[in-house]
């Protein structure tokens, strides 16, 4: 399995930004698949998931300014960031789960500064 990130980049506060997540077979292959992210010097920490079921969650952090979404045709998993804050500076990392397998992609930088 193999998730290509892209999207990344600089905006200012306020500003949005759309993530996209290239998977290398079907998304419907997959349990959950969603973001990560990971500031310099702290943990990786849970963006948003969405489920097979479409059932999705958020960090409570990017609540009402970010929606995960997955496209079974064009196999992408896309975070649309809106509103965006200093404190959504990070690496962001797409994510899959298969029963008990984890995969990741590489990560995208996300620098949100004026």
């Amino acid at each position: 399995v193999q998730l290509q990130a892209s999207g990344g980049g600089l905006v200012r506060p306020g500003g949005s930004l759309r993530l996209s997540c290239a998977v290398s077979e079907s998304t419907f292959n997959f349990n959950i698949l969603g973001w990560y992210r990971q500031a310099p010097g702290q943990q990786r920490e849970l963006v948003a998931t969405v489920t097979l079921g479409e059932v999705k969650n958020y960090a409570d952090s990017v609540k009402g300014r970010f929606t995960v979404s997955k496209n079974g045709r064009a196999n992408t998993v896309v975070l649309q960031m809106n509103m965006l804050k200093s404190e959504d500076t990070a690496a962001y990392y797409c994510y899959a789960q298969k029963n008990s397998a984890v995969y990741w992609g590489q990560g995208t930088q996300v620098t949100v500064s004026s």
